[in-house]
């Protein structure tokens, strides 16, 4: 075993100690990002090019620092994002609702589809969908100027379409067009604080993650922008937590204009996000 192997195994057990959920991958993408190759490169780095860096990267992630923000960068589906603070990280759940809703527009008889995304953050699932759905026209929307800069970054050279403002009252120039509304909006109750992980906790902004009492706030004001913005018979999908599968379909009712309003599971079998259509009169 050459010497940087010999490191990659120490630095697992470290991580593992600090409670890190995926220590051995971890220590391996920071192997990799230190000495400038990929994970499967990692046995031709020789014992005289070991980078001593590599056990300061790995001290951060033992402080439970988000891997993405030591390295810079997120994987989402087909794209490397550029992350860091100030802007949340994409997690691998969200990429079951961009699965469903590029399957939504694509069986939408709509030559270019019209997609709005919702509190986009470093603007991954509104890149995924233009990447994915080539004549599809995507606006994304983001309220925080720190989030923006980095989708700023993501989007250059797309089609993506960013606009700075609030999800709750923005595009109403697009009222009544739009074929598809995605989100991953914040959705943890304030009373689960303590409970959530250090990475996200510590280090994800709290716009991004906290929404009322329930979690709920922003998905309740999110479902009055997609009634509003959507066509008849266009579609809204939304993330939220595995807790909330029995709460958000709720959300849209047949009385506020909905027709098939339904949870759908994650990869995992667990209750990951809503879908719903705007009702046609």
């Amino acid at each position: 075993m050459n010497l940087l192997l010999a490191e990659v195994a120490q630095a697992t057990q470290r991580l593992a100690d600090a409670g890190v959920p995926s220590p051995r991958f971890d220590a391996e993408e920071l192997a990799a990002f230190v000495h400038g190759v990929k994970r499967g490169e990692l046995h031709h780095v020789t014992d005289a090019d070991f980078d001593a860096r590599y056990w300061e990267a790995v001290a951060r992630r033992e402080a439970r620092e988000p891997l993405q923000h030591i390295t810079g960068r997120a994987f989402f589906r087909y794209l490397e994002l550029a992350v860091g603070p100030g802007v949340f990280v994409p997690r691998p759940e969200t990429e079951s609702v961009v699965g469903w809703a590029i399957d939504a527009v694509r069986a939408m008889d709509v030559v270019e589809p019209l997609i709005v995304d919702l509190c986009t953050g470093s603007g991954a699932i509104a890149l995924a969908l233009a990447q994915e759905v080539p004549r599809s026209r995507v606006h994304a929307v983001e309220l925080s100027e720190q989030a923006l800069d980095y989708a700023r970054k993501n989007v250059e050279g797309s089609r993506v379409v960013l606009h700075h403002g609030d999800a709750l009252t923005a595009l109403p120039e697009l009222d009544g067009q739009v074929d598809l509304v995605v989100s991953n909006p914040p959705y943890i109750p304030l009373t689960e604080w303590e409970y959530v992980a250090p990475e996200a906790r510590d280090h994800d902004p709290e716009l991004a993650l906290f929404s009322g009492q329930d979690g709920l706030d922003t998905i309740r004001g999110i479902e009055r922008t997609a009634h509003r913005l959507l066509r008849p018979g266009g579609v809204v999908v939304i993330e939220h937590a595995d807790t909330q599968g029995g709460q958000v379909p709720w959300i849209f009712t047949e009385e506020r204009g909905w027709a098939d309003a339904a949870d759908h599971p994650d990869l995992n079998n667990r209750p990951r996000f809503a879908t719903a259509r705007r009702a046609t009169p």
